[in-house]
């Protein structure tokens, strides 16, 4: 068994937030979780181990770690989050100056045998003005959500 290097040492305050936020349940597992491991890690309550922890609410050891451990070092009741990325998993295709000629190509007259722009024609197009090696009509469609203004659909043979 590892010592508890990382101490949790909740005030009256902090113990009450996550004894409500426990009782409530309106939060995400996650979030419950997260709380009540730093209940039951809490020097001045039960002062379970990691080990004792995992075994009681289902979770690896570590995790319980993780979670007093970002306690401990400051973040506080932070720790029941989800900790921000540092950088997104994966960039973005189409950057500010893509994104507004997909608008405007969007908001131009449709291609031949067409009354509108379809989410794949967009795309397609993109494609073959070179402005991204690939783009799906999903992709499309996610980016043309954030503008309103803009119509895309229908086929006329």
């Amino acid at each position: 068994m590892r010592k508890q290097k990382h101490k949790v040492d909740l005030t009256s305050e902090e113990r009450q937030t996550l004894q409500t936020l426990v009782r409530k349940g309106e939060h995400s597992a996650l979030k419950l979780m997260r709380a009540h491991i730093l209940l039951k890690a809490d020097s001045n309550g039960p002062g379970w181990t990691d080990a004792k922890i995992s075994e009681a609410f289902g979770c690896h050891e570590q995790t319980a770690y993780n979670v007093r451990k970002r306690f401990a070092t400051g973040e506080r009741l932070a720790a029941l989050e989800r900790k921000p990325q540092s950088r997104p998993s994966r960039l973005p295709k189409l950057d500010g100056a893509s994104e507004a000629r997909l608008i405007a190509l969007a908001c131009s007259d449709p291609p031949e045998g067409f009354s509108r722009w379809t989410l794949q024609l967009l795309a397609d197009e993109l494609v073959a003005l070179q402005i991204v090696e690939s783009l799906s009509a999903e992709g499309v469609r996610q980016i043309l959500k954030k503008t309103p203004y803009v119509r895309i659909g229908g086929h006329t043979g």
